[in-house]
């Protein structure tokens, strides 16, 4: 009774909605720490060493550390003391460890809060730990990975990817996401599309972030999950290449530093090349980023002395590409400066302008 008696509370803070949603302010924020902690670690220190001991009968002990003590334990996650957070961790991890008969519910009511936290509140302070806890656990699984493992992975972890928050737990949910690629090579396909489908368009910081897990996760895959997956990521890989944002350029173009991600490319060089070369090819010759510009010549001369003859094919139809895309754009400032034209010479009648790409007609008006 001692423990629910006193750990077991209803958590207040200060009003912080609209702030949840900078990232990058909270980690800044100075934590909130609980005026009663010496007396709440001296119960966490009670609690911790009970379920450490190897004197306790985890039989016995399931009578009270039940599945509602540990839906209680999971809702103190939520608290804003970090100090609270990083001992409860310890102690759910325990927990879990001890007592099996726990481990299914345990899993599920993680996967809850997570739920509860992406579709529902966007705010809670513990998704780091639980993630910590996570991929210690994920660490563990058996192979072959059971349906529930990989769902999980789906319907949680890489959903986890939407909030505007994740600078606050990334790096713990990256770690999870490469244990599955790791333990399973099959997965690499649905967690890169996952991950171009909660892939961030305006945000550059985050832009980063997923760059470097896609690396980690990258460097896990095999060929043939490589193939499943490549011309929509690579699209994508693309499209940062071409970002006027420098970090996110130059994170996509370190890529190219990984021997495995680079002989993945090499391999499947016809259909990867075409993709981006443009991006490539226009930042080597405007990129305002000196960094940029050297490190895509660098990656051009990979492809260059890899296959000469592609790397020339590429280059002329970008050529004529960008002759075509001029030509247009010649012929548009043609058309509106004949408008320009029509319209100064019609200024003071009442008279309505059709203009035409071969021609221009003028309508009297009724």
């Amino acid at each position: 009774m001692m423990v629910p008696a006193n750990l077991f509370r209803t958590l207040t803070s200060p009003p912080r909605e609209n702030k949840v949603l900078e990232a990058f302010d909270l980690e800044e924020e100075e934590p909130s720490m609980d005026s009663a902690w010496p007396h709440l670690q001296v119960v966490y220190e009670f609690l911790l060493r009970f379920v450490a001991s190897p004197e306790t009968d985890a039989k016995l002990a399931k009578r009270y550390i039940d599945h509602s003590f540990v839906l209680r334990l999971l809702d103190l996650f939520d608290s804003e003391d970090p100090r609270e957070r990083e001992y409860l961790k310890t102690v759910l991890h325990r927990i879990y460890g001890k007592f099996m008969v726990h481990r299914p519910f345990l899993r599920k009511a993680i996967n809850n809060v997570f739920f509860w936290f992406i579709f529902e509140t966007k705010k809670h302070n513990g998704i780091a730990e639980l993630l910590e806890i996570l991929g210690s656990i994920i660490n563990g699984f058996a192979l072959p990975l059971k349906e529930e493992h990989k769902l999980f992975l789906v319907r949680a972890l890489i959903p986890l990817h939407k909030p505007k928050c994740i600078p606050m737990y990334h790096q713990q949910l990256s770690y999870c996401i490469t244990q599955f690629v790791e333990k399973d090579c099959k997965l690499a396909d649905t967690v890169v599309q996952g991950l171009l489908k909660y892939w961030p368009i305006i945000n550059s910081s985050k832009e980063v972030m997923f760059l470097g897990e896609l690396e980690e996760v990258l460097e896990a895959t095999q060929h043939a999950e490589f193939q499943c997956c490549m011309v929509p990521l690579f699209r994508q890989i693309g499209r940062c290449l071409s970002s006027s944002h420098f970090q996110v350029a130059e994170r996509a173009l370190f890529l190219w530093n990984n021997d495995h991600i680079v002989n993945l490319i090499k391999q499947n060089r016809n259909v990867l090349l075409p993709i981006i070369f443009p991006s490539l090819e226009k930042n080597a010759r405007n990129n305002w980023n000196q960094a940029v510009q050297s490190l895509t010549l660098n990656v051009r001369k990979i492809f260059s002395d890899t296959d000469p003859k592609l790397f020339e094919e590429c280059l002329r139809k970008f050529e004529e590409d960008e002759a075509r895309e001029n030509e247009v754009k010649s012929k548009r400032k043609a058309t509106w400066k004949r408008l320009e034209e029509v319209a100064a010479m019609n200024a003071a009648s009442n008279e309505t302008v059709l203009v035409f790409h071969n021609a221009i007609a003028r309508k009297p008006s009724c």
